[in-house]
């Protein structure tokens, strides 16, 4: 079990006088006080092992809206920190690139069209076989962008509609391909009509021209940015460099998330940008991919842990955390364990860790009253209960002496036990090991007295009171 770590504040050293020195060196040489030892009784109560990990406050979910081409902002229909239904206009893109796209695509269909329906000019075999070449590397060409212009879209339903429609479409042009390349060799062979061939081959390219008026439409569409979920907007800056600075916790938020939300948004902002100012405005240049806005669906928090890989295997879904937000003092949250992932993250000089996720089941103040709601990307230290005896013989973790020197020569956890004011060190099973208490199974009875400070001061047959 690692416990999180504790930097404590560097103590301020000053000389002493050489009066005061002499003072207490004196003193030291002629004290005599024997080290302060404490017994207690042994009682029964609970007892906990937790585990204890660094953690993040996590939105129910997010989404990055990027610009679907390259543009200008024609309007913005929301503000920094406005709440959003799903689907609702958040902005349009004017695109002359989009729809000059389109314009081409449908020109090539029309083509494509006319082609098909025309008599054929090409007597020569050879010829045909030529033109049939040039047609399929064309459409291999154009397939590709079509697929490259849908896996731009920035809505992730429209994205997958518009590669499937393109997959399709392919598959169906390779199919057609293939029987157009056979009647282009019975062509050749003597054995079929030109015309045939050529209506063929002018069905075929239809399959690919069509193909690129729906991805070139879908691109046109999606120039209207629409909501990907519901939950507040965050606007973000266009064009910012690489490497900007990003706000406190946004980087362990965007794990896994895909947020990027911008400078200032949250508390703590190391960014340059000031706080909570929209930078994204009519008018503003975006490029295609760039993040436009984004919008976080904060309406249920989660947690997230990176539990070491020492403590990993001992934590299970179903077992409840204590949670404290570091930007709220004086108040206690309460998480369960969802879920682990199997996938290692690795966080430098050879660690390892492992994301925990975990509900996020509210918390109290320290007066008992409901405890604020934290925000996404905030840093937590969350303590997994990876164990726990509601009932049990218990002592302090101080009376527990490990086996080897502390215990002498015993092989066993052990303690001293206090038997007519004489100190004896008693074997003893243990089972839960909290922080604070151990689990006794075995070895010692309810009320037996027993040392529980200074044990590794004590000596066989030291009396005691």
């Amino acid at each position: 079990m690692r416990a999180l770590p504790n930097r404590p504040a560097r103590p301020v050293r000053r000389a002493l006088p050489a009066a005061a020195l002499a003072t207490l060196l004196l003193a030291g040489c002629g004290s005599s006080e024997e080290p302060a030892v404490s017994t207690a009784p042994v009682e029964r109560g609970s007892v906990q092992e937790v585990v204890e990990a660094p953690g993040t406050v996590q939105p129910r979910a997010s989404s990055t809206v990027q610009a679907p081409a390259t543009g200008t902002v024609a309007t913005l229909e929301v503000t920094d920190g406005q709440q959003v239904q799903a689907g609702q206009v958040l902005m349009t893109i004017d695109s002359p690139q989009a729809l000059d796209a389109l314009e081409q695509a449908q020109r090539a269909d029309a083509r494509a069209a006319d082609a098909g329906s025309s008599p054929s000019s090409a007597a020569d075999p050879d010829e045909l076989a030529a033109q049939q070449r040039r047609a399929r590397a064309d459409a291999q060409a154009r397939f590709q962008q079509a697929e490259d212009q849908a896996r731009a879209l920035p809505d992730p339903v429209a994205r997958e509609a518009a590669l499937a429609a393109v997959r399709s479409s392919r598959t169906q042009y390779e199919l057609l391909a293939a029987q157009t390349q056979a009647l282009v060799e019975q062509v050749g062979a003597g054995l079929g009509g030109v015309d045939a061939a050529v209506a063929a081959l002018g069905q075929t390219q239809r399959v690919q021209t069509r193909a690129a008026v729906a991805a070139a439409r879908a691109t046109v569409d999606a120039l209207t940015v629409r909501a990907p979920i519901a939950g507040t907007v965050s606007l973000a800056a266009t064009g910012a460099p690489a490497g900007a600075a990003l706000p406190a916790g946004a980087q362990s938020l965007l794990q896994g998330s895909g947020v990027s939300l911008p400078a200032g948004a949250l508390a703590g902002a190391t960014g340059t940008g000031s706080a909570g100012a929209p930078v994204v405005a009519a008018g503003a240049a975006v490029t295609a991919g760039a993040p436009l806005l984004s919008v976080v669906d904060a309406s249920v928090l989660t947690l997230t842990a990176d539990v070491d890989e020492s403590d990993v295997l001992r934590v299970q879904p179903g077992q409840s955390a204590q949670v404290g937000v570091d930007a709220v003092e004086g108040s206690t949250y309460r998480g369960t364990v969802t879920s682990v992932d199997p996938a290692a993250t690795a966080t430098g000089a050879g660690a390892v860790t492992y994301t925990v996720r975990l509900s996020f089941d509210g918390g109290t103040t320290d007066d008992g009253q409901d405890a604020p709601t934290p925000l996404p990307g905030m840093s937590a230290a969350i303590s997994l209960v990876v164990q726990e005896t509601a009932d049990a013989l218990r002592v302090p973790a101080s009376a527990v002496l490990r086996p080897g020197a502390d215990a002498g020569d015993a092989d066993s956890d052990a303690v001293w036990v206090v038997s007519d004011g004489t100190a004896e060190l008693r074997p003893v099973t243990v089972g839960v090991r909290g922080q604070g208490a151990v689990e006794v199974l075995d070895g010692l009875r309810a009320g037996e007295r027993i040392v529980t400070e200074g044990a590794t001061d004590v000596r066989a047959g030291q009396q005691l009171s």
